[in-house]
């Protein structure tokens, strides 16, 4: 996308448009209309970032595969979440030259593309206190990971068993962001965050059951930690993901300027 607008720009220097015309197309690269039912934000990658998710639940299968198809042709790449076994059916049926599909099961994601893998630049950590809490965690590594860091991640690692914890945290060390995912009573993160330097995104998810269940006494507790944290919300493992790949390549970057300016 950046190349179009490059060339666009160009070809306005050189006269070849004018000013309204400069503008009408510029406008016309900002979003691209699927239908009668979508407007994909195809330049937010360039513009925050962060790349926009096609979030499968609640779709029809077919407005599913038109839209992704758009977005994948438009920018290279789709990441596709909440994915059902009977639209994950349909997106395997879609044969296109040079795309590979990867599909996660755990975390319910598809991923297409069509163009080269993206540089790898900064570090992710993620944790999960409980292996009912890998959907959402998984959810965060594919984002992490698609968003072109590095990913280390340890699951199982909850406070009821707190001696786990610590060999894990020794291996993430050198992480830019930290993931870390907890239901129930949603302890894990606060008890992070109080224990290393790297940022901190607590991920609450639905497990657990009875009063607070669903998610909601992890939400509250993550949100009343007297260790300073960021919070997503419920399941919320694209944010907690996308949150924590931007802040990691954000910090390799300016590890590189510095290097060049010192050279």
């Amino acid at each position: 996308m950046q190349d179009k607008l490059r060339a666009l720009l160009e070809r306005f220097s050189r006269g070849e448009l004018d000013t309204e015309e400069a503008l009408r197309q510029i406008k016309n690269h900002s979003y691209l209309p699927v239908g009668d039912v979508a407007k994909l934000d195809i330049c937010r990658v360039d513009r925050v970032g962060i790349p926009e998710a096609i979030l499968a639940e609640g779709k029809n299968r077919e407005d599913l595969l038109e839209i992704s198809l758009a977005h994948l042709r438009a920018t290279g790449s789709v990441i596709i979440t909440r994915v059902s076994p009977e639209q994950l059916e349909l997106l395997r049926s879609a044969e296109l030259e040079g795309c590979t599909l990867e599909h996660n099961p755990v975390a319910r994601t598809v991923v297409m593309k069509t163009g080269p893998a993206t540089e790898k630049k900064g570090l992710v950590g993620i944790l999960a206190a409980g292996t009912a809490d890998l959907s959402a965690a998984e959810e965060a590594r594919v984002v992490a990971e698609e968003m072109g860091c590095n990913v280390i991640y340890e699951y199982d690692v909850g406070v009821a068993g707190i001696h786990r914890l610590f060999p894990c945290l020794e291996k993430m060390a050198g992480a830019d962001a930290l993931v870390v995912a907890a239901g129930r009573e949603g302890t894990l993160p606060a008890v992070v965050a109080g224990l290393v330097e790297a940022p901190v995104i607590g991920l609450p998810v639905s497990t657990g059951y009875g009063l607070g269940g669903g998610g909601e006494a992890a939400l509250y507790s993550m949100l009343q930690s007297c260790s300073v944290l960021t919070v997503v919300n419920i399941d919320a493992g694209f944010v907690a993901g996308a949150y924590a790949a931007k802040i990691a390549r954000r910090r390799s970057e300016y590890a590189d300027r510095n290097i060049e300016e010192k050279r």
